[in-house]
C-alpha cells in the first residue's frame, strides 16, 4: 500500500521517482496506467478505446513519471501535453500555471508598452511589447524575460502563418510567448526542456529535399556566357535554369524564402506570389502535398 501511494497521489514537496526496474513499482504502475487508459476524461490518446490497451498504457505510464519529475498531477499532464509535429509539447497555460503552483515564485505578470506601429501586408499594426516577471519567494531580485513584441512576431514569420492566432488575439499570444521564454530561462526543470505548443507551430524548422537539375553545372557559378551573333544583333538573354525544391506545405517555402534569401515577410501575400519571388531567386516550388501548418 505504501508504495502505490508513492506512485498514485500528488505531492507538492519534493517530487516522487518512480523506478521502471522494481518490478513492484513497475506493477503498480501498470495498474495506475490502466485505470487513467480506461477513463473518458484523459485525452484520446491515452485511451484503451481509441489506440488500443498496449499504447495507451505506455503513453499514460510517460505522462504519469512525467508528472512525478515535476510535481504535477498526472490528470493535469495528460490534459496540458500535446503532440506537435511528431515532438511532445506542453500549452503555454500550463506552463504558467506550473510556475504559479510550484511553491517557489510569485504568481507570474505582465509588463506592456506601446511601441507605436509596424508595417504588415501594407497595414499598419499596433506593436506591442510584453515582458513576463516575477519575483523568487523570499527574494526581491526581478526575474524577467525577454521583450517580446508584434514586430519580432512578423519578422520571425510567426504573425503571417497560417492559422495562426497572432492576427486575431496578439496580446495573449504575447503573454504565451513571454511566459515560454521566462520558463526556459528561470525554471527550465519545470517544462524539463520540453517547448510550449504554439512555439512548435511557429518555429518549426523548415524541411526541403533539393531536386538537382538535370545537367549538373560545374564551376560556373556567377559566371554567365554571352555569344554574339556574325550579324551583330543582340541574342535574346536565356533565362536562367530554376533549382527545383520540394515542400510539404507553402509555409515551409516561405519560411525557406525569409531565412535563406532574407525576403521580407510582408511580400509574401499569397500562394502565386511566394511562387513568382521563388523564381526571382532562382527556385521553383514543388508541393509534395505532405501536412500542413
Amino acid at each position: 500500500m505504501e508504495n502505490q501511494n508513492q506512485v498514485a497521489v500528488h505531492q507538492n514537496t519534493a517530487p516522487v521517482q518512480f523506478n521502471f526496474f522494481d518490478s513492484n513499482q513497475f506493477a503498480v504502475m501498470q495498474r495506475v496506467c490502466k485505470m487513467f487508459s480506461s477513463s473518458e476524461l484523459v485525452p484520446k490518446m491515452y485511451q484503451t478505446s481509441e489506440v488500443g490497451a498496449e499504447k495507451a498504457t505506455a503513453n499514460c505510464m510517460i505522462a504519469v513519471e512525467t508528472a512525478q519529475r515535476i510535481g504535477a498531477s498526472p490528470l493535469m499532464v495528460m490534459q496540458n501535453m500535446y503532440i506537435v509535429y511528431g515532438q511532445p509539447a506542453w500549452s503555454a497555460k500550463f506552463l504558467t500555471a506550473t510556475v504559479n503552483g510550484c511553491g517557489r515564485y510569485n504568481s507570474i505578470k505582465y509588463k506592456w508598452e506601446n511601441l507605436g506601429t509596424v508595417k504588415f501586408a501594407g497595414k499598419d499594426i499596433e506593436n506591442w511589447s510584453c515582458v513576463a516577471y516575477t519575483t523568487e519567494k523570499g527574494s526581491d531580485e526581478l526575474l524577467e524575460s525577454i521583450p517580446v513584441t508584434i514586430d519580432m512576431a512578423i519578422k520571425e514569420g510567426w504573425y503571417g502563418k497560417k492559422g495562426s492566432k497572432w492576427q486575431t488575439m496578439p496580446r495573449l499570444m504575447l503573454q504565451y510567448r513571454t511566459v515560454t521564454f521566462w520558463t526556459r530561462t528561470y525554471a527550465p526543470e519545470l517544462s524539463m526542456g520540453i517547448k510550449a505548443e504554439d512555439e512548435i507551430r511557429d518555429i518549426q524548422d523548415v524541411s526541403f529535399e533539393e531536386v538537382p537539375p538535370e545537367e549538373k553545372k560545374e564551376n560556373k557559378a556567377n559566371k554567365k556566357e554571352i555569344t554574339i551573333p556574325e550579324d551583330g544583333s543582340k541574342k535574346q538573354e536565356e533565362k536562367p535554369k530554376l533549382t527545383k525544391m520540394k515542400f510539404s506545405s507553402m509555409a515551409d517555402a516561405k519560411k525557406f524564402l525569409i531565412v535563406d534569401c532574407g525576403v521580407t515577410p510582408e511580400v509574401l501575400t499569397d500562394d502565386n506570389t511566394v511562387k513568382e519571388i521563388a523564381k526571382e531567386h532562382e527556385v521553383e516550388i514543388i508541393m509534395t502535398g505532405g501536412p500542413g501548418f
